[in-house]
C-alpha cells in the first residue's frame, strides 16, 4: 500500500527564502528546479521547497475608434449645386426688380424715390438679420449634434483629450444659462483631475444635464396634459390635428432652446423632420404594450369614454414626440443619469386625468 502522506500545514515564506523558487506559469520541467546550493551539514534541514509561478501580463489593447455613422462625410450634390444657383437666380431677380422700381419712382418724383429708397433699405436690411438668426440657428443645432456624437464616441474610446475639448467647449456653449453656474464651476474644478475621458464625460453629463432633464421632464408632461384636455373637450377633429401640431412644434421648439439650440423657423423645420425621422426609425409612432399596460393597470380602461381616451392617446403622443425631440436636442447621450420613460410620463398624464374626474 502507498502511503499516506500528511497534508502540509499552513505556513509563510518569505521571498529571499532560498526555498521558495520562482518559475514561468509554463515552465513544468527540471529545469524549473532551483539550483541553491545544499545547506551544510550542521544546519538544520531547511523546508520544503515552494514554487511560485508568475503569471504572464496581457497586454492591453486600446480600442479602435469606431468610425462616425451618425455625420458621415457627404461628397459633390447635384441637387445642392441646383438650388444654390437658383437661389442666386431669384436673388439677382428681386434685386433687378426693387432697384427698377426705385428708378421708376424717382422718375415720378424725388419724395417718392426717396421713400421708396429707405423702403427697401428697412426690407434688405431686415431680411439680412433674418438670414444671419436662421444661419445661427442652424450652426448652433449642427453643433451640438457634433458634440452628442463626439462625446458618445468618447464614451467609448475613453479618449481623455479629447473628452477635455467637448467639456470646454461644452462649458462655453452653455455659458449664456445662468441655471448651470454650479455645475461650470464644479466642472471646470475637476477638468484636470479626472484621467479617463468616459469618466469625464459622465461628470460633465451630471453636473449639467441633471437640471435641464427635470425642466425638460416638466416641458414634456404639461405639453401632454394639455394636449389630452382639448383633444378631449374639441368638437372637431381638424381641431385636434391642428392644436396637436401646434403643441409638438412648440415643445420641441422649448426644448431645443432648454438645452441651448436656437431654433429659427428652418431650423424648426430641421427638428420636425429629425424628430419625424427618429420615431419612424425607432417604432415610437405606434404605443408600445408597456404603455397600454399603464393605462389598463389605472382601470381606466372601462371607465373613459371614446372621446377622452383619444385625448389620453393624444396626450401619449405628445410626450412621445417630446421624449424624441430630447433625443436631438441634448448635446450629451444618455449614459450616466436614466433616460426619461414614457411609461412615468404617461403615470402624470393618468393621474391628471383622475383629478379631472
Amino acid at each position: 500500500m502507498t502511503e499516506r502522506v500528511p497534508p502540509r500545514r499552513p505556513a509563510t515564506f518569505k521571498l529571499t527564502d532560498p526555498s521558495v523558487v520562482l518559475i514561468d506559469s509554463d515552465d513544468t520541467g527540471p529545469s524549473a528546479r532551483p539550483t541553491a546550493p545544499d545547506p551544510a551539514p550542521s544546519a538544520p534541514p531547511p523546508r520544503a521547497r515552494v514554487q511560485l509561478a508568475q503569471e504572464k501580463e496581457t497586454p492591453i489593447v486600446a480600442p479602435k475608434a469606431p468610425r462616425s455613422i451618425i455625420n458621415p462625410k457627404k461628397g459633390f450634390s447635384w441637387g445642392t449645386l441646383f438650388w444654390t444657383a437658383a437661389t442666386g437666380l431669384l436673388s439677382l431677380a428681386f434685386w433687378l426688380w426693387v432697384s427698377k422700381l426705385v428708378e421708376d419712382l424717382f422718375a415720378q418724383s424725388t419724395t417718392l424715390g426717396t421713400v421708396g429708397a429707405i423702403l427697401a433699405t428697412l426690407a434688405g436690411g431686415s431680411l439680412a438679420i433674418i438670414i444671419g438668426r436662421e444661419a445661427f440657428g442652424l450652426m448652433r443645432l449642427s453643433r451640438i449634434e457634433q458634440l452628442h456624437s463626439r462625446a458618445a464616441r468618447v464614451i467609448e474610446t475613453d479618449n481623455r483629450a479629447e473628452a477635455q475639448a467637448i467639456v470646454r467647449e461644452l462649458l462655453k456653449f452653455e455659458s449664456p444659462n445662468p441655471q448651470l453656474a454650479h455645475g461650470r464651476a464644479t466642472l471646470t474644478k475637476h477638468l484636470d483631475d479626472i484621467i479617463d475621458g468616459a469618466d469625464l464625460i459622465r461628470l460633465a453629463e451630471r453636473e449639467l444635464m441633471t437640471t435641464l432633464d427635470i425642466e425638460a421632464r416638466a416641458l414634456i408632461s404639461k405639453a401632454a396634459q394639455r394636449v389630452s384636455v382639448v383633444t378631449a373637450i374639441s368638437p372637431k377633429a381638424l381641431i385636434d390635428v391642428l392644436f396637436v401640431a401646434i403643441a409638438a412644434t412648440r415643445l420641441i421648439g422649448q426644448l431645443a432652446r432648454l438645452y441651448g439650440g436656437r431654433p429659427g423657423a428652418l431650423g424648426m423645420m430641421k427638428l420636425m423632420r429629425q424628430t419625424v425621422s427618429h420615431l419612424a426609425i425607432t417604432g415610437g409612432i405606434a404605443l408600445g404594450d408597456s404603455v397600454m399596460q399603464s393605462v389598463l393597470g389605472h382601470g381606466l380602461a372601462s371607465r373613459l369614454s371614446s372621446k377622452l381616451g383619444e385625448g389620453v392617446v393624444n396626450g401619449m403622443l405628445t410626450a412621445r414626440l417630446g421624449l424624441a425631440a430630447i433625443d436631438l436636442t441634448r448635446p450629451l447621450p444618455f449614459n450616466a443619469l436614466p433616460r426619461p420613460v414614457l411609461g412615468d410620463l404617461v403615470k402624470d398624464l393618468l393621474k391628471k386625468r383622475e383629478k379631472e374626474e
